[in-house]
């Protein structure tokens, strides 16, 4: 927990938000074992408005927990069909 919480914490900054860039960035080298790097604008617009459920066009750690939940059960499920 405190993990996720710091990863959070060390690409939002000082107002506790991720960009899109800054999601990018966490995706590409947080997360690049469990999900493909983002390569295409499309792919990380596409990430960015189906996590982004308040659509204030930045990513609260309650959204980013969402995404975090989201990998953590395909990979659950992946490692099952192994």
């Amino acid at each position: 927990m405190v993990k996720i919480i710091d990863v959070f914490h060390s690409y939002s900054g000082d107002n506790c938000k991720l960009r899109k860039g800054d999601l990018k960035e966490l995706i590409n080298t947080q997360m690049s074992t469990f999900v493909e790097q983002i390569q295409d604008t499309e792919t990380l617009d596409a990430i960015f408005t189906d996590i982004d459920e308040n659509h204030d066009q930045e990513i609260e750690f309650g959204e980013y927990a969402a995404l975090v939940a989201m990998v953590t059960s395909a990979c659950h499920s992946s490692f099952h069909k192994e």
